[in-house]
């Protein structure tokens, strides 16, 4: 699940991963950054979250890496082919 707020040139995007099996650990990666993972936080609910502030008018690919392996895509958002035979989100900001 994505939330986004836009003000100006700035865009606060909370990026929420609610996992539906056993996890240890979600990290985030995307075009923001040159794909560095960065760790999610996990809330009492059980839900992961990380809040990033980009560029508004900016497209950006990215996606989740559940337990260090699993590369999950948005579903909120379209995906697009990766060059590792596998799909990326793709946020439209």
């Amino acid at each position: 699940m994505l939330t986004i707020k836009k003000n100006g040139q700035k865009a606060w995007v909370t990026f929420t991963f609610a996992p539906t099996d056993d996890v240890n650990d979600v990290v985030v990666s995307g075009e923001w950054n040159a794909w560095k993972e960065e760790p999610m936080k996990q809330k009492k609910s059980g839900d992961y979250y990380i809040t990033k502030i980009l560029k508004s008018g900016e497209c950006f690919q990215f996606g989740y890496k559940v337990n260090g392996n699993d590369w999950i895509i948005e579903e909120e958002c379209a995906s697009v082919p990766s060059p590792f035979s596998s799909q990326n989100s793709l946020l439209e900001l």
